[in-house]
């Protein structure tokens, strides 16, 4: 009997994505029955709000509800919350990720990554730029901001793999872990009550006891969100932006050494690399709505296809795709849209150009090492990226 190996799978930037089209039926892989979305003003639509809303998708008078397991699916955390009660929570964290407050921790940002570069430059043969530059950068950067021992690296890197866990752990194993990262976020949070600081927690604080009655336990996801959220999507986005960069579009690497041309590149970039194969973002329709010429039906899944509306023909043009260089002709959706738009937008923004940016300047021959085998993926439920990136400079 001969057995077959799985096919490699393909990097994030190389997976297909079937067509726009207008709204249909399709089944999710989970076997729920749901529609697809996929042009970019019907996307833009669903994820605005008004009748498509994440919290409907936890009432439990549905059957269909998610079920994922680790912390994505937690009806209280931010990102699965809608109306007063999101807004009053995102408030209390807002203001410190708006575009002005992000430009000031620029300057320790790029210490952050000079000091990382100094060890990869220092190596001698071959070095790991996952280990090296893209798990270490957004854990640094969040142990930072809220205001945690740089010895607490270990356990975010930990929890953040279960609370995208990819199956790989045991349900106890889940389970223990996820209640030991939630009471960290219980303590840390009347720790920063008892002695207030500059950090986020800090402010969160502050802004909860300035709104009033928010509840513990949503306070509790949002610093753990925070905590797992801020590293795991920027390490994976830097894995697979690097991987197509020093991969396939090895051309562009001297450009990124101007500062503006690597800000137009990562906006590109993120754009064009997903971070994972989600079927898309989920919403319910809360009442029949008209969807691009379309009736939606009240209580439906609808499954908002981002990688596709990023490929919309009819607003990103295919002949501009391999300029990434050029400024995008319309938003990108890769943040999301609408009232659940990343908060973290512009720091994985100027995490991102100034990881390219600096390591284009002190590497500027940087490459992959040839021959290193397929790629070795870290899978989680909502991203996958390269477990490593072996490369010489």
């Amino acid at each position: 009997m001969t057995s077959t190996l799985p096919a490699p799978l393909p990097p994030l930037h190389r997976i297909p994505s079937a067509p726009c089209a207008a709204p249909h039926p399709v089944v999710l892989p989970d076997g729920a029955a749901a529609w697809r979305v996929s042009r970019y003003a019907d996307v833009r639509e669903v994820l605005g709000g008004g009748g498509f809303t994440r919290a409907a998708l936890y009432a439990e008078e549905h059957d269909d509800r998610p079920s994922g397991g680790g912390i994505v699916d937690d009806p209280e955390l931010l990102f699965n919350q809608d109306g007063p009660e999101h807004l009053r929570l995102r408030r209390t964290v807002g203001r410190a990720f708006t575009p002005r407050a992000v430009a000031r921790w620029e300057p320790w940002i790029t210490a952050t990554v000079e000091e990382l570069l100094d060890g990869l430059v220092r190596h001698e043969g071959p070095f790991d730029l996952v280990s090296g530059l893209a798990r270490p950068l957004p854990v640094t950067v969040i142990t930072r901001l809220l205001g945690l021992e740089g010895d607490a690296w270990e356990k975010i890197g930990y929890w953040s793999d279960l609370a995208f866990t990819d199956g790989s752990h045991s349900a106890a194993e889940v389970e223990s872990g996820l209640a030991d990262f939630t009471s960290f976020g219980g303590e840390l949070l009347a720790l920063r009550r008892k002695e207030p600081g500059d950090d986020l927690v800090s402010g969160i604080v502050r802004a909860a006891d300035a709104e009033g009655g928010i509840p513990e336990s949503q306070l509790v996801r949002l610093v753990c969100g925070m905590v797992v959220g801020g590293h795991d999507s920027t390490m994976t986005m830097l894995g697979n932006v690097l991987l197509y960069l020093l991969g396939e579009r090895r051309d562009a690497w001297p450009r990124l050494t101007d500062v503006d041309a690597a800000g137009l590149a990562a906006d590109r970039l993120l754009h064009l690399v997903p971070l994972g194969e989600d079927p898309g973002s989920l919403r319910r329709c809360v009442a029949d709505t008209d969807l691009g010429g379309v009736r939606v039906p009240a209580g439906a899944i609808v499954v908002a296809d981002i990688v596709a509306a990023n490929r919309d023909p009819e607003v990103f043009p295919p002949a501009e795709t391999d300029d990434l260089f050029r400024e995008l002709p319309a938003p990108t959706l890769a943040f999301g849209g609408g009232p659940h738009y990343c908060m973290g937008a512009w720091l994985a923004r100027l995490e991102l150009r100034t990881a390219l940016n600096r390591l284009a300047t002190r590497l500027p021959e940087l490459r992959l090492v040839p021959g290193d085998g397929e790629v070795e993926w870290r899978l989680g439920t909502t991203s996958r990226g390269p477990k490593r990136l072996m490369a010489v400079g």
